[in-house]
């Protein structure tokens, strides 16, 4: 296994974590799942870590960004008939491992059972699944119902009301956040740039954090 296909392992759990806030909004797990995938995939491949971010830090909003995209992105998706064919294989593949394990395999197990990477093989099984209609109609009343997508307008209230909470903090804690959330240093890191021991800038960030969730659920 390359050093890529293990930091795409490695991280699933953070696709897991991304995927879950947009369930029962109309579209399958596995859906949302595949999604995230592809954008841990380019999350990998885009990630620099000599600038010193926690990859997670990059990867989430790759992630979040390819999960949304399956809301945003109403019109039918042409897949073209190769693709078709080797998603038709995959899937089998994939039911043939569900039948040997008694359960569905993960998108890892697949890879590997097929001898491709999980970037590829999150490809083709997105690629053979029914898309989904943002203005699908329930079965009898014949209503119409919206896909609740985060705006980009929200996503920018929000910024800014963060901002404002961060900017209200006294200097020391405006430093912590900054050097914890902005540039990824260590709590180690931190506690010695700031001439405080390790325990005292956990305790201090874990209180600053409550704060700010408090301020902005107001």
């Amino acid at each position: 296994m390359t050093t890529r296909d293990k930091m795409i392992e490695n991280n699933l759990g953070l696709v897991h974590s991304c995927a879950q806030k947009f369930k029962n909004r109309g579209v399958d797990y596995d859906d949302l799942f595949q999604a995230g995938c592809i954008g841990l995939v380019k999350a990998v491949d885009g990630f620099d870590e000599s600038l010193g971010y926690v990859f997670s830090t990059y990867a989430v909003p790759a992630i979040l960004g390819e999960i949304k995209r399956i809301f945003r992105d109403g019109g039918t998706v042409k897949v073209s008939r190769s693709l078709k064919e080797r998603s038709r294989k995959i899937c089998q593949e994939k039911q043939n491992l569900t039948d040997e394990y008694g359960r569905e395999p993960t998108v890892t197990e697949l890879a590997e059972y097929v001898g491709l990477s999980v970037y590829e093989t999150s490809q083709l099984l997105l690629a053979f699944q029914p898309v989904v209609s943002l203005t699908a109609t329930e079965d009898e009343s014949g209503k119409q119902f919206d896909i609740p997508v985060e705006s980009e307008e929200e996503r920018i209230n929000e910024k800014i009301c963060l901002d404002e909470c961060i900017a209200d903090l006294c200097e020391n804690d405006r430093k912590i956040i900054d050097l914890r959330y902005y540039k990824s240093k260590t709590q180690a890191v931190v506690a010695k740039e700031l001439g405080m021991t390790q325990v005292q800038v956990s305790r201090r960030e874990k209180k600053i954090l409550k704060e700010i969730r408090e301020k902005m659920s107001v």
